[in-house]
Protein backbone atom coordinates (compact mmCIF):
# COMPACT_ATOMS: atom_id res chain seq x y z
CA UNK A 1 0.00 0.00 0.00
CA UNK A 2 2.83 2.40 0.87
CA UNK A 3 4.41 1.79 -2.54
CA UNK A 4 1.06 2.43 -4.30
CA UNK A 5 0.57 5.68 -2.36
CA UNK A 6 4.10 6.79 -3.26
CA UNK A 7 3.46 6.06 -6.98
CA UNK A 8 0.16 7.95 -6.75
CA UNK A 9 1.86 11.01 -5.26
CA UNK A 10 4.52 10.96 -7.99
CA UNK A 11 1.84 10.71 -10.71
CA UNK A 12 -0.19 13.54 -9.21
CA UNK A 13 2.94 15.68 -9.00
CA UNK A 14 3.76 14.95 -12.65
CA UNK A 15 0.21 15.74 -13.83
CA UNK A 16 0.12 18.91 -11.77
CA UNK A 17 3.42 20.16 -13.23
CA UNK A 18 2.24 19.33 -16.76
CA UNK A 19 -1.00 21.29 -16.24
CA UNK A 20 0.87 24.26 -14.83
CA UNK A 21 3.21 24.12 -17.81
CA UNK A 22 0.27 24.14 -20.22
CA UNK A 23 -1.30 27.07 -18.38
CA UNK A 24 1.96 28.98 -18.65
CA UNK A 25 2.09 28.23 -22.38
CA UNK A 26 -1.44 29.56 -22.87
CA UNK A 27 -0.67 32.63 -20.76
CA UNK A 28 2.45 33.32 -22.77
CA UNK A 29 0.37 33.34 -25.97
CA UNK A 30 -2.15 35.86 -24.64
CA UNK A 31 -1.06 39.49 -24.94
CA UNK A 32 -3.16 42.65 -24.68
CA UNK A 33 -2.31 46.32 -24.95
CA UNK A 34 -4.33 49.52 -25.15
CA UNK A 35 -2.52 52.85 -25.18
CA UNK A 36 -3.93 56.33 -25.89
CA UNK A 37 -1.91 59.57 -25.95
CA UNK A 38 -2.77 63.21 -26.44
CA UNK A 39 -1.44 63.84 -29.96
CA UNK A 40 -0.08 67.32 -29.24
CA UNK A 41 1.44 66.96 -25.78
CA UNK A 42 2.17 63.23 -25.72
CA UNK A 43 0.48 62.92 -22.33
CA UNK A 44 -0.63 59.36 -21.57
CA UNK A 45 -4.42 59.28 -21.26
CA UNK A 46 -4.66 55.51 -20.91
CA UNK A 47 -2.13 52.67 -20.93
CA UNK A 48 -2.90 49.11 -19.98
CA UNK A 49 -1.25 45.80 -20.83
CA UNK A 50 2.02 44.76 -22.45
CA UNK A 51 2.47 47.87 -24.59
CA UNK A 52 6.28 47.61 -24.55
CA UNK A 53 6.33 44.20 -26.28
CA UNK A 54 6.97 44.27 -30.03
CA UNK A 55 5.22 42.15 -32.65
CA UNK A 56 4.74 42.15 -36.42
CA UNK A 57 2.78 45.20 -37.59
CA UNK A 58 0.94 43.21 -40.27
CA UNK A 59 -1.43 45.46 -42.24
CA UNK A 60 -1.03 48.43 -39.89
CA UNK A 61 2.19 48.89 -41.90
CA UNK A 62 0.02 50.09 -44.78
CA UNK A 63 -0.11 53.46 -43.01
CA UNK A 64 3.65 54.22 -43.13
CA UNK A 65 3.83 52.53 -46.53
CA UNK A 66 1.19 54.93 -47.87
CA UNK A 67 3.26 57.88 -46.62
CA UNK A 68 6.31 56.47 -48.40
CA UNK A 69 4.31 55.80 -51.55
CA UNK A 70 3.03 59.37 -51.75
CA UNK A 71 6.36 60.92 -50.80
CA UNK A 72 8.16 59.08 -53.61
CA UNK A 73 5.44 59.68 -56.20
CA UNK A 74 4.57 55.99 -56.62
CA UNK A 75 1.10 56.93 -55.37
CA UNK A 76 -0.55 60.07 -56.77
CA UNK A 77 -3.94 60.64 -55.14
CA UNK A 78 -6.89 58.78 -53.62
CA UNK A 79 -7.65 56.83 -56.81
CA UNK A 80 -4.31 56.75 -58.66
CA UNK A 81 -2.57 54.50 -59.48
CA UNK A 82 -5.11 51.76 -60.11
CA UNK A 83 -3.33 48.45 -60.70
CA UNK A 84 -4.79 45.19 -61.97
CA UNK A 85 -4.38 41.89 -60.17
CA UNK A 86 -2.06 39.28 -61.69
CA UNK A 87 -2.79 35.54 -61.31
CA UNK A 88 0.88 34.74 -60.60
CA UNK A 89 0.58 36.57 -57.26
CA UNK A 90 -1.70 33.74 -56.02
CA UNK A 91 -3.65 35.87 -53.58
CA UNK A 92 -7.07 34.99 -52.02
CA UNK A 93 -10.15 35.56 -54.15
CA UNK A 94 -11.13 38.73 -52.25
CA UNK A 95 -7.87 40.38 -53.45
CA UNK A 96 -8.30 39.40 -57.10
CA UNK A 97 -9.45 42.76 -58.45
CA UNK A 98 -8.25 46.16 -59.65
CA UNK A 99 -7.07 48.25 -56.69
CA UNK A 100 -6.40 51.95 -56.06
CA UNK A 101 -4.97 53.57 -52.89
CA UNK A 102 -8.39 53.96 -51.21
CA UNK A 103 -9.43 50.37 -51.93
CA UNK A 104 -5.97 49.19 -50.83
CA UNK A 105 -6.39 50.64 -47.35
CA UNK A 106 -10.08 49.83 -46.95
CA UNK A 107 -9.83 46.21 -48.10
CA UNK A 108 -6.26 45.65 -46.85
CA UNK A 109 -4.85 44.29 -50.12
CA UNK A 110 -1.46 42.64 -49.60
CA UNK A 111 -0.33 42.49 -53.24
CA UNK A 112 -0.77 46.26 -53.63
CA UNK A 113 1.61 46.81 -50.71
CA UNK A 114 4.11 44.46 -52.33
CA UNK A 115 3.92 46.30 -55.65
CA UNK A 116 4.79 49.54 -53.85
CA UNK A 117 7.82 48.01 -52.13
CA UNK A 118 9.01 46.37 -55.35
CA UNK A 119 8.96 49.75 -57.07
CA UNK A 120 10.81 51.32 -54.14
CA UNK A 121 13.61 48.75 -54.17
CA UNK A 122 15.45 47.35 -51.15
CA UNK A 123 17.69 50.32 -50.39
CA UNK A 124 15.07 53.06 -50.57
CA UNK A 125 12.53 50.94 -48.69
CA UNK A 126 14.96 50.22 -45.85
CA UNK A 127 16.09 53.85 -45.74
CA UNK A 128 12.56 55.18 -45.26
CA UNK A 129 11.70 52.69 -42.52
CA UNK A 130 14.94 53.54 -40.73
CA UNK A 131 14.41 57.31 -41.01
CA UNK A 132 10.83 56.86 -39.77
CA UNK A 133 12.29 55.14 -36.67
CA UNK A 134 9.50 52.61 -37.13
CA UNK A 135 9.73 49.85 -34.53
CA UNK A 136 12.97 47.90 -34.85
CA UNK A 137 13.29 49.10 -38.50
CA UNK A 138 14.40 45.59 -39.55
CA UNK A 139 13.17 44.88 -43.09
CA UNK A 140 15.68 42.13 -43.89
CA UNK A 141 13.04 39.40 -43.70
CA UNK A 142 13.56 35.86 -42.48
CA UNK A 143 17.17 34.68 -42.49
CA UNK A 144 17.95 32.53 -45.48
CA UNK A 145 15.03 33.86 -47.52
CA UNK A 146 14.95 36.85 -49.87
CA UNK A 147 11.52 38.09 -48.75
CA UNK A 148 12.42 41.25 -46.87
CA UNK A 149 11.23 43.60 -49.60
CA UNK A 150 7.81 41.99 -49.89
CA UNK A 151 7.07 40.33 -46.55
CA UNK A 152 9.24 41.79 -43.78
CA UNK A 153 6.18 43.27 -42.01
CA UNK A 154 4.18 40.01 -42.22
CA UNK A 155 5.14 37.85 -39.22
CA UNK A 156 8.79 38.35 -40.15
CA UNK A 157 11.70 40.58 -39.12
CA UNK A 158 9.89 43.93 -38.66
CA UNK A 159 8.49 44.37 -35.15
CA UNK A 160 6.76 47.23 -33.35
CA UNK A 161 5.19 47.68 -29.91
CA UNK A 162 2.03 49.54 -28.95
CA UNK A 163 4.17 52.29 -27.40
CA UNK A 164 6.16 52.59 -30.63
CA UNK A 165 2.98 52.64 -32.72
CA UNK A 166 1.60 55.71 -30.92
CA UNK A 167 5.02 57.42 -30.93
CA UNK A 168 5.14 56.99 -34.71
CA UNK A 169 1.57 58.27 -35.09
CA UNK A 170 2.42 61.39 -33.09
CA UNK A 171 5.39 62.09 -35.35
CA UNK A 172 3.13 61.65 -38.36
CA UNK A 173 0.35 63.93 -37.11
CA UNK A 174 2.68 66.65 -35.83
CA UNK A 175 4.75 66.85 -39.01
CA UNK A 176 7.91 65.32 -37.53
CA UNK A 177 8.45 62.69 -40.25
CA UNK A 178 11.00 63.43 -43.01
CA UNK A 179 8.34 63.64 -45.74
CA UNK A 180 6.35 66.32 -47.55
CA UNK A 181 3.16 67.73 -46.08
CA UNK A 182 1.41 66.63 -49.24
CA UNK A 183 2.36 63.00 -48.59
CA UNK A 184 0.94 63.23 -45.06
CA UNK A 185 -2.28 64.91 -46.22
CA UNK A 186 -2.87 62.35 -48.95
CA UNK A 187 -2.25 59.48 -46.53
CA UNK A 188 -4.78 60.86 -44.07
CA UNK A 189 -7.33 61.12 -46.89
CA UNK A 190 -7.26 57.36 -47.61
CA UNK A 191 -7.22 56.05 -44.03
CA UNK A 192 -10.48 54.26 -43.15
CA UNK A 193 -12.91 56.43 -41.16
CA UNK A 194 -15.23 55.45 -38.31
CA UNK A 195 -17.60 57.23 -35.94
CA UNK A 196 -17.39 56.76 -32.16
CA UNK A 197 -19.78 57.97 -29.47
CA UNK A 198 -19.81 61.50 -28.05
CA UNK A 199 -18.75 63.16 -31.30
CA UNK A 200 -15.39 61.41 -31.82
CA UNK A 201 -14.27 60.76 -35.39
CA UNK A 202 -11.77 57.91 -35.75
CA UNK A 203 -9.28 57.03 -38.48
CA UNK A 204 -7.09 53.99 -38.35
CA UNK A 205 -5.79 50.74 -39.77
CA UNK A 206 -6.33 47.18 -38.66
CA UNK A 207 -3.83 44.36 -38.96
CA UNK A 208 -4.02 40.65 -38.20
CA UNK A 209 -2.06 37.47 -38.63
CA UNK A 210 -1.68 33.96 -37.30
CA UNK A 211 1.14 33.68 -34.79
CA UNK A 212 4.07 31.38 -35.46
CA UNK A 213 6.50 29.42 -33.32
CA UNK A 214 10.26 30.00 -33.36
CA UNK A 215 10.66 27.42 -36.13
CA UNK A 216 8.16 29.28 -38.33
CA UNK A 217 5.19 26.93 -37.94
CA UNK A 218 1.68 28.16 -37.13
CA UNK A 219 1.07 28.38 -33.37
CA UNK A 220 -2.28 26.57 -33.25
CA UNK A 221 -5.18 29.03 -33.46
CA UNK A 222 -3.32 31.91 -31.80
CA UNK A 223 -3.89 35.13 -33.75
CA UNK A 224 -2.67 38.70 -33.51
CA UNK A 225 -5.01 41.66 -34.02
CA UNK A 226 -4.05 45.37 -34.20
CA UNK A 227 -5.98 48.61 -34.54
CA UNK A 228 -3.92 51.81 -34.63
CA UNK A 229 -4.74 55.38 -35.56
CA UNK A 230 -6.04 58.67 -34.28
CA UNK A 231 -9.33 60.28 -33.21
CA UNK A 232 -10.55 63.86 -33.31
CA UNK A 233 -13.23 65.79 -31.46
CA UNK A 234 -13.21 69.53 -32.10
CA UNK A 235 -9.68 70.78 -31.48
CA UNK A 236 -8.75 67.71 -29.46
CA UNK A 237 -6.79 64.89 -31.09
CA UNK A 238 -5.52 61.60 -29.65
CA UNK A 239 -3.49 58.70 -31.03
CA UNK A 240 -4.09 55.09 -30.05
CA UNK A 241 -2.91 51.52 -30.47
CA UNK A 242 -4.73 48.41 -29.40
CA UNK A 243 -3.33 44.87 -29.66
CA UNK A 244 -4.85 41.47 -28.92
CA UNK A 245 -3.03 38.16 -29.18
CA UNK A 246 -5.16 35.20 -28.19
CA UNK A 247 -6.67 31.90 -29.24
CA UNK A 248 -9.15 32.88 -31.95
CA UNK A 249 -11.58 30.61 -33.79
CA UNK A 250 -14.21 33.11 -34.95
CA UNK A 251 -14.82 33.71 -38.67
CA UNK A 252 -14.57 37.44 -37.95
CA UNK A 253 -10.94 38.62 -38.13
CA UNK A 254 -9.50 39.32 -34.68
CA UNK A 255 -8.42 42.75 -35.94
CA UNK A 256 -12.07 43.72 -36.60
CA UNK A 257 -13.06 42.76 -33.06
CA UNK A 258 -10.04 44.71 -31.76
CA UNK A 259 -11.07 47.75 -33.83
CA UNK A 260 -14.71 47.64 -32.71
CA UNK A 261 -13.70 47.33 -29.05
CA UNK A 262 -11.40 50.37 -29.27
CA UNK A 263 -14.05 52.49 -30.99
CA UNK A 264 -16.63 51.51 -28.35
CA UNK A 265 -14.38 52.25 -25.37
CA UNK A 266 -12.58 55.33 -26.72
CA UNK A 267 -14.85 58.05 -25.20
CA UNK A 268 -14.26 56.62 -21.71
CA UNK A 269 -10.52 56.11 -22.22
CA UNK A 270 -9.90 59.79 -23.04
CA UNK A 271 -11.85 61.27 -20.10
Amino acid sequence: MAIKRRIGVVLLSFISKACIGNLHAVAAQTVQCTVVLDAESGDVLHRQGSCDKAFAPQSTFKLPLAIIGYDTGILTNETTPRWDYRPEWKRPKREQMSVDPTIWEKESIVWYSQEITRRLGKEKFADYVRRFDYGNADVRGIKGRSDGLTESWLMSSLKISGDQQVAFLRRFLTGKLPVSQSASDKTMAIMPKFTAAEGWQVQGKTGSGRMRTKDGKYDGDVWLGWFVGWAQKGDRQVVFAKLNIKDWKSEEPISFATRDALIAELPQLVK
